[in-house]
């Protein structure tokens, strides 16, 4: 993990070598993010994962400038395959943030505290379980029956599995007890035991088919069968712990709902615990990991919960996670082995990743072969070269990092590794680029632009992945054959392959590896994606700085892509719509930069044009959209005196409103607290309504 890599301190860094890093950590979570969620192809450890997010959020800690830039720290998990049906989550399905070691347990209880506006000293009491390694599910019970099961998919839109699900022991048909709420979503993890998986493999091996990696692996294999009997073959299980919609709160702790949900007919997991403080935590993580080897079933790492589920709605959410729950994961395993080749991958922006080919070696039970290496900066400070045996750690079911090299077994004729300075794809130069500080970029990036293959066939892979366009047999196989054989140069050109096929312009049915159902099953996918949600529309657009939770953001400010599209092309710098963009909350200069430079190119423009005549940009669905304030803009000034700043705005963003930070004549709403000074003069000059704290808790229904 980073922290082992002895970097410089954030503290000890200029702004200059500060903003480079960021930069830096930017291209390479983004990039792993990708392959993640879309490519089911990770290629860093959990552990190495994590660092590089706490690190990304340390240095915008220690330096607020770069918070302009987007964060990049709030990815759900994978959209929904189109061969199951998609499920729309009431509540949505988020992920955790994680801590891993004591300090960073005590720093989030603190934080928490401060949040909530607790004194140091104040009791607090947290719930603490062990994290479960399987498939998150959500079950929906009505009037005690189950009437439908879904994966997570993205958080918003998962699977559903409910015939699957019902083949389940552990998961009651029925609830227990007669004071069942009405609707009633029950949460959890669908799980294997480690005797469960060895035995399913040793009949998968004897019967020739497919053995899985580990119990994670075959557990989601499992329940995403197409023929629920073959998910009657598995032995599947289930921990409930968590609820998503309910009708009525049958208790108002964590912990009272777990006995809730034991009482009702699930699996809870014995060892979760109520904690009074930081260090009771810390005792019951440490007693959790003595016993991880004989408990049977994997697990990663424990969850804390603030315990009183009145502070958890004061809390609230950020885009990715909880505020008021945090898992803290357990160390990463390692293995040494033989580095044999370097790779250079070009990605969808022109950056070259270097990917190592690594002799195959077990690391928790998984053969590893490949390894990120970053960019040549790390290549370079780690003194990697072909040949060296290296040290190599994973934790969960991803492929590993190399955390350093073992100097004394490196062969006698290794060289250094020279980076390439040419494109591997097209043979165009290979840059740094400068940044707006003047310092140089450390992703090295092709310059060839759209005459460059690889950066093509990416955009399309991005454009077609899970959590853009989502379409269904369109996978990277399939992009690469369609752009080797003419038939899809851009976006537009997927929609209007079935009618060229029809014209005779080729024939797909006769191709190999196709067929009369794929052709059909592939157009049928493509025309279910002819409407689509604004958000995903943006986001697959590939414009850069441009993650899912920008996308998310300028979606719910804009509420059309045509909306958006007027005022990107007048976003020249200093203009006022370049404000306006500027100042969506969580937004700032450097993406608002990005997304004027993407609408001004007039390639962009047409390949725009052509598209939107296949593809219609739907509303971003609003799980607020009843609320009095949902999709008006809201600005906080002053002292509020019953909630923090942070607060105002997580419970803004809960209620569809939209937080800016100035107020300007798009602003609906100005909430003032005492000491209000020149945003409430500008809003009585607009005629912008003004409310007090007291008003705006009247206003969203919370008294």
């Amino acid at each position: 993990m980073w922290r082992m890599m002895k970097r410089t301190p954030v503290d000890q860094l200029n702004a200059t070598d500060a903003r480079a890093e960021h930069g830096r950590l930017a291209e390479e979570i983004s990039a792993h993010d990708r392959r993640y969620y879309q490519d089911d192809a990770p290629t860093v450890s959990d552990a190495e994962y994590d660092a590089l997010r706490r690190r990304y959020g340390e240095l915008e800690q220690a330096f607020p400038e770069l918070r302009t830039d987007e964060s990049l720290t709030r990815k759900v998990g994978a959209a929904p395959s189109a061969k199951f049906a998609k499920v729309r989550h009431a509540v949505p399905m988020l992920s955790l943030g994680n801590v891993f070691d004591d300090g960073e347990v005590h720093e989030f209880v603190e934080r928490v505290k401060r949040f909530l506006g607790l004194k140091e000293n104040a009791p607090l009491d947290f719930t603490s379980e062990p994290k479960i390694d399987g498939l998150s599910c959500t079950l929906r019970y009505e009037k005690g029956e189950i009437v439908q099961a879904a994966t997570r998919g993205d958080g918003f839109e998962g699977e559903d599995v409910t015939a699957n699900v019902r083949t389940i022991a552990e998961i009651p048909h029925r609830l227990k007890g007669r004071h069942v709420p009405e609707v009633f979503e029950a949460r959890g993890e669908v799980y294997m035991n480690r005797a469960d998986f060895s035995a399913l493999n040793e009949r998968q091996a004897a019967a020739g088919r497919m053995v899985y990696a580990n119990p994670r692996n075959s557990a989601a294999g499992s329940l995403r069968q197409i023929d629920a009997a073959a998910t009657a073959q598995r032995p599947l299980r289930f921990f409930a712990y968590a609820w998503g919609e309910l009708s009525e709160q049958p208790a108002s702790t964590q912990s009272g709902m777990i006995d809730f949900l034991h009482r009702a007919g699930f699996q809870t997991n014995r060892l979760t615990r109520v904690c009074h403080s930081a260090d009771e935590m810390i005792a019951h993580y440490r007693e959790i990991e003595a016993k991880r080897a004989s408990l049977g079933y994997d697990i990663d790492g424990v969850v804390y919960k603030v315990d009183d589920l009145a502070l958890q709605a004061r809390l609230g959410f950020v885009s990715r996670a909880p505020r008021w729950a945090v898992a803290h994961k357990f160390p990463a395993e390692r293995a040494t082995t033989v580095l044999r080749a370097i790779d250079i991958q070009v990605g969808r922006t022109g950056a070259l990743t270097p990917v190592a080919r690594l002799d195959p070696v077990t690391v928790g039970g998984v053969v590893v072969q490949n390894a990120t290496l970053h960019n040549e900066d790390e290549i370079a400070r780690k003194d990697i070269r072909v040949g060296d045996t290296v040290v190599i750690q994973r934790a969960g079911d991803v492929i590993p990092q190399v955390v350093e090299v073992a100097f004394d077994k490196r062969p006698f004729d290794a060289r250094p590794y020279q980076f390439p300075h040419v494109c591997p794809a097209c043979g165009s130069a290979a840059v740094r680029e400068t940044d707006e500080k003047g310092g140089v970029e450390v992703v090295r990036r092709c310059t060839g632009g759209l005459i460059c293959p690889a950066q093509a066939v990416e955009r399309l892979k991005h454009f077609c992945s899970r959590l853009a366009m989502d379409i269904e047999g369109l996978g990277d196989r399939q992009i690469e054959l369609f752009y080797e054989k003419g038939l899809i140069r851009q976006p537009a050109d997927i929609f209007t392959l079935q009618a060229r096929d029809a014209a005779g312009e080729f024939n797909l049915r006769e191709w190999e590896g196709f067929g009369e159902t794929s052709v059909r099953n592939l157009f049928a996918s493509i025309d279910q994606r002819r409407r689509i949600a604004v958000n995903r529309f943006i986001y697959a657009l590939g414009i850069r700085r441009i993650g899912e939770t920008n996308a998310r953001r300028l979606a719910r400010h804009f509420g059309t892509f045509e909306a958006l599209r007027s005022c990107a092309r007048k976003a020249v710098e200093g203009s006022d719509e370049r404000a306006e963009i500027n100042d969506i909350d969580g937004v700032g200069d450097v993406v608002a930069e990005a997304v004027a430079d993407f609408f001004v190119e007039d390639h962009n423009e047409k390949a725009l044009d052509d598209l939107l005549r296949e593809v219609q940009p739907a509303p971003m669905e609003d799980i607020a959209s009843d609320s009095p304030v949902a999709g008006k803009t809201v600005v906080f000034t002053g002292s509020l005196e019953r909630l923090t700043r942070d607060e105002a705005k997580a419970q803004a963003d809960r209620f569809g409103a939209k937080v800016s930070g100035s107020v300007s004549k798009k602003t609906d709403l100005v909430v003032a607290g005492p000491g209000a000074g020149s945003k409430l003069t500008k809003a009585h000059e607009l005629g912008i309504e003004v409310i007090s704290e007291d008003e705006w808790f009247k206003r969203t229904r919370q008294e």
